[in-house]
C-alpha cells in the first residue's frame, strides 16, 4: 500500500529526501564589519553640529515642506496675545465646585458645565456597566 507523498506527512511518515529537504537551511552572509568595533562613538562625530547662533534664531524640525527651510525666530511683540496663555493653568472641577457660579467668569462658567457634565456621564455609565 503506497501513500501520497502529503499523506505521509499529515501521518508522520515523512520520505528520506523530504527530511533533508525541511532540515536544510541557509546561513547569512556576514558582512565586512568597520575597524573600531560598532562604530557607535564614529557615527557621532560624523553628525554637524548646531552653531549656538544658529539654534538661537531657527526653530528646527518645524519645516514639513519639501522644499522649505525651518522657519525663524521672531521677536515676541510679533506673536499673539493668546499664545502667551496657551499654558497657563486652568482651574480643576472640584475648585469650580467650591466657588459660586454666578460669580465665575465666562471662560470659567464654561468649563465647569463641561466638565460637571462630563463627571455625569462618567458616574452614570459606571452605574450601568455591565460587571
Amino acid at each position: 500500500m503506497a501513500m501520497s507523498w502529503t499523506s505521509g506527512l499529515r501521518h508522520g511518515v515523512v520520505q528520506r529526501h523530504a527530511a533533508q529537504l525541511v532540515e536544510s537551511r541557509g546561513l547569512a552572509v556576514a558582512s565586512k564589519s568597520k575597524k573600531g568595533g560598532k562604530g557607535g562613538a564614529a557615527d557621532a562625530a560624523k553628525t554637524p553640529a548646531l552653531s549656538e547662533e544658529l539654534k538661537s534664531t531657527t526653530v528646527f524640525g518645524a519645516n514639513i515642506l519639501k522644499e522649505g527651510s525651518d522657519p525663524k525666530i521672531q521677536p515676541d511683540s510679533e506673536y499673539p496675545d493668546w499664545l502667551w496663555h496657551l499654558l497657563d493653568k486652568r482651574p480643576v472641577l472640584s475648585e469650580l465646585r467650591r466657588k459660586d457660579p454666578k460669580t465665575l467668569p465666562y471662560e470659567d462658567l464654561k468649563r465647569f458645565v463641561k466638565l460637571d457634565n462630563r463627571a455625569r456621564v462618567k458616574e452614570s455609565n459606571a452605574l450601568t456597566a455591565k460587571n
